[in-house]
């Protein structure tokens, strides 16, 4: 178990240099919205909910920009090249697990990662991106284990029930 360190700045009690409490910002809003202001963003922790961040609007801004101009420098490179070649190369570098699929499933990966991307810089739509990885990542993980994929691969017959979909 790691120790946590409280910090007290502005009036302000933390965990750590960039997150304060729900209560720390419901108490002293101006010195949260200097902290988040200096440091770019600021997570705010919350006992009975997900953590958010504050983020400075100019520093939301440019990481949308730069998600922007990286997604369309990916779409460029396949628009000049279909088969993706120069990404499908570089894709073992950020997902190792991609050795466990085929040069077609790779390719497919990398064509529909670019698109997940490119929806998250221009149509902000950002659970794509991470839903199709996970997918893949899924499909490499039951690959990697030849008994798992023979057993997934054996044909199926009948009604197996009702599907229960989470929200």
């Amino acid at each position: 178990m790691s120790e946590r360190v409280l910090i007290y700045l502005d009036g302000v009690s933390t965990s750590s240099a960039d997150a304060v409490t729900f209560s720390d910002l419901s108490r002293n809003p101006r010195a949260v919205a200097e902290r988040a202001a200096r440091l770019g963003r600021v997570r705010v922790t919350h006992r009975d909910a997900p953590d958010f961040y504050l983020t400075a609007a100019d520093r939301a801004e440019e990481r949308e920009q730069t998600l922007t101009t990286a997604s369309r420098l990916f779409l460029a490179l396949i628009k000049h090249d279909p088969t993706a070649s120069a990404l499908v190369i570089a894709m073992p570098e950020v997902f190792p697990w991609v050795r466990h699929l085929t040069s077609d499933e790779l390719r497919a990966f990398t064509l529909e990662l670019v698109e997940a991307l490119s929806d998250a810089a221009e149509l902000e739509v950002d659970a794509t991106t991470q839903e199709v990885i996970a997918g893949w990542r899924a499909t490499a993980r039951i690959k990697a284990d030849p008994a798992h994929y023979a057993e997934a691969r054996k044909p199926t017959s009948g009604d197996f029930g009702p599907v229960q979909v989470s929200a």
